[in-house]
């Protein structure tokens, strides 16, 4: 079948690529760079297996800017364009959803249309009744930067909002695209607004943990602990596990800051402490790590890559800008080593591209990830992380 997918980041484009294994895929997106690069097989960001398919597979997949077209004929239409919390008004940005989703009626009114994005809860039942059809559908995603085509190989759950038979078609077509089995793989068909609750509380649990691990380094920190012997016996005990335990200058990337605001502006009227306790705790961390860093009295700091995650070229909502806008605060002078950012400076920052003058010219070096960029350097270098590992 003919399947369309609005938006070609790392959501729309790891869809596109893993649907065209077995269907005819357009992806529509207005980023005529990311559209050539896609017709000639190019990923627009680093993510390996993405990178491998488009090279090496022979995918019914073609990127266009052409609205009409890519919307005729199309049995599924997927919406992956991106949404932003707003702070001042505690809800997301999903402007670009309810464009889409007017521009896909518009053109064709048969199409199921499938929302991927993050949106808020309550929103696509509120959808349905704004544009007076029960095509619309939200599916939950569940994937990581860098590693989004392999995730949408190897789901963990396939989760759909609806139980119409669209509803589970479109499961089964996720399934049949993976390297899962079904045996392998738990479908859940659920209401829409359980399926939009089910993605902002599995983001704010796994933000919930990375802030547990980032206390309990602060607390190891201040106590001249080790804390990785501390997380390594509290890690063993199997109701804990081994997972998701490495210490960071604090939460980010495009998930979990929005999502966990999201889902505190959602309880408003409700009693909490846990989901605002997750909140407030990214920015107590970031503040004890420029704390930490204040502490060593240097006049330049190095911030060793904005990204998040090794093997990444993602750096919005990075915790690390938060660290950086700080310690400007309280005039410390700042260089950046970013390889991935094209300009020559990010908000009045140089960016630097030669490691060794990067390393040369400061001071004191932050890595919120560890590189093997630094081993020669360690003595320079500030970094909470302890295994290495994402």
């Amino acid at each position: 079948m003919k399947i369309t997918v609005v938006g070609t980041g790392y959501v729309g484009l790891s869809l596109a690529v893993l649907l065209s294994q077995k269907h005819e895929v357009c992806a529509l997106d207005i980023d005529p760079v990311k559209i050539d690069k896609i017709n000639n097989r190019i990923s627009p960001f680093k993510d390996k297996e993405i990178e491998k398919f488009l090279k090496e597979r022979d995918l019914s997949l073609t990127a266009t800017n052409n609205t009409a077209d890519s919307y005729l004929n199309s049995q599924y239409v997927i919406i992956a364009t991106p949404t932003n919390y707003d702070s001042e008004t505690g809800s997301f940005d999903t402007s670009s959803v309810e464009k889409t989703i007017l521009e896909i009626l518009q053109y064709n009114k048969d199409a199921v249309i499938i929302i991927k994005s993050t949106v808020p809860f309550g929103f696509t039942d509120n959808a349905r009744k704004q544009f007076n059809t029960s095509k619309i559908i939200y599916s939950p995603e569940f994937l990581r930067e860098s590693k989004a085509l392999y995730d949408n190989l190897h789901p963990s759950r396939i989760i759909v909002g609806d139980f119409s038979k669209e509803a589970d078609a479109f499961a089964k077509i996720l399934l049949d695209c993976s390297n899962k089995k079904s045996k392998d793989v738990n479908i859940f068909l659920m209401k829409s607004n359980e399926a939009e609750a089910v993605k902002l509380f599995s983001n704010t649990y796994l933000a919930m943990r990375i802030s547990f691990f980032n206390e309990l380094d602060s607390f190891s920190e201040v106590n001249e602990l080790s804390s990785l012997e501390v997380i390594k016996g509290i890690s063993s005990d199997p109701r804990i596990g081994n997972y998701y335990n490495n210490p960071s200058f604090g939460y980010g990337g495009y998930c979990l800051p929005k999502d966990t605001q999201q889902l505190l502006a959602n309880y408003k009227s409700i009693p909490n402490n846990i989901i605002k306790a997750v909140v407030d705790s990214n920015i107590t961390r970031k503040e004890f790590i420029v704390n930490s860093i204040l502490e060593k009295s240097p006049k330049t700091v190095g911030v060793y890559r904005l990204v998040m995650k090794n093997d990444s070229d993602n750096f919005r909502e990075s915790a690390v800008l938060d660290i950086i806008k700080k310690l400007q605060e309280k005039e410390i002078k700042i260089l950046l080593y970013e390889p991935y950012f094209e300009g020559s400076e990010i908000d009045g920052i140089p960016v630097i591209r030669d490691l060794n003058s990067f390393i040369i010219n400061s001071e004191l070096i932050i890595a919120n990830r560890l590189s093997s960029d630094l081993e020669a350097v360690q003595d320079k270098v500030y970094s909470r992380d302890l295994f290495g590992e994402n």
